[in-house]
């Protein structure tokens, strides 16, 4: 299918970026889980998520992180040692090109990348901030105004305050995973 093309035509073709079943880490499947029950991105999908996004305009690398995250309401953001491979990878297959732009690398896709987008059988679902139920927002949003407070009574070096507060999160950390164990 991309034989000629890209020089690790197997990128593409096999949707695991050049890796044995059981990843780089050679963990196997359980770390290939999300956080919870819910899926990660699978492994080799990136590039299509990339591909997707560029389609929508150019940007450069630090862009499609950040319009990632804002995507899945921060809870996904990719690690640029997992974008930046990507997207000197696709440059080489030829299905971006890029320019400097004010010291920055701005990536746009080609036709042969329309065209691999086109021809994968599941297109990439970006999920848009609407998408993500309330509540799991409303949690992320309590767990980082909690951080918070708790970052306060650590700075406040009154160890009483931080003998309490650790009490009640062990305590709630006890709760949760009663929450958890009830499934």
């Amino acid at each position: 299918m991309f034989g000629g093309i890209c020089p690790r035509s197997d990128f593409f073709a096999s949707g695991r970026e050049g890796f044995g079943q059981r990843g780089r880490s050679g963990r196997g499947r359980r770390f290939a889980q999300g956080r919870g029950d819910e899926q990660r991105t699978p492994r080799g999908d990136i590039k299509y998520i990339l591909l997707t996004l560029l389609a929508e305009q150019p940007q450069h690398g630090y862009q499609l992180i950040k319009e990632l995250e804002t995507r899945q309401a921060g809870f996904y953001r990719p690690s640029p040692g997992s974008v930046y491979p990507t997207l000197q990878l696709l440059e080489e297959g030829g299905y971006l090109t890029s320019e400097q732009s004010e010291g920055k690398r701005v990536y746009t896709i080609t036709d042969s990348g329309r065209q691999l987008l086109t021809e994968r059988e599941h297109p990439v679902d970006l999920m848009d901030r609407g998408d993500r139920p309330q509540q799991l927002i409303g949690l992320k949003n309590a767990i980082t105004e909690l951080s918070g407070a708790v970052m306060q009574v650590a700075r406040s070096g009154n160890l009483d305050r931080v003998s309490r507060v650790s009490e009640i999160l062990n305590r709630v950390k006890r709760e949760i995973y009663h929450i958890l164990a009830e499934e």
